[in-house]
């Protein structure tokens, strides 16, 4: 029933909570883990000259991460992963990588890293994943 399920991640602690059902989930279909983290474009293009290289190259690098602690967790299980980072807009991205990818379900955390961040990006991000995408959505909290 699932052979594709895409993790999102900003790298957060409340991605641990999507990741462990995802894990089970994928285990239980002997389905693929897809980690995939954004590179938010509207923070970059916000910043110029030497700091817009400094944000672009900490938020690679915050990314790198994110989806190297998803592919361990995922391979741990005995899963297959793989790893995706990509720039845009993070709901517009989720939900490209979905369609493009063939991806079954996508399951996700409803919190951000901070409340700050969260009220930055002008609204809920799995909101409008949820409300976007063609396949299922597992918001777990």
């Amino acid at each position: 029933m699932y052979d594709d399920i895409l993790v999102p991640t900003d790298g957060s602690e409340a991605v641990d909570r999507a990741l462990d059902h995802a894990v089970r989930l994928a285990g239980d279909h002997d389905a693929t883990i897809h980690a995939l983290y954004v590179v938010d474009r509207r923070i970059v293009t916000a910043n110029s000259g030497d700091l817009h290289d400094e944000i672009l190259s900490d938020l690679e690098a915050q990314g790198e991460a994110a989806v190297k602690h998803v592919a361990e967790r995922a391979r741990e299980a005995g899963l297959d992963v793989k790893t995706h980072i990509v720039e845009g807009t993070p709901d517009t991205e989720i939900v490209a990588y979905a369609d493009e990818g063939d991806i079954d379900v996508i399951v996700l955390s409803p919190e951000g890293k901070s409340p700050r961040e969260r009220i930055q990006s002008l609204g809920s991000v799995s909101d409008r994943v949820a409300d976007d995408a063609t396949v299922p959505v597992f918001l777990i909290k």
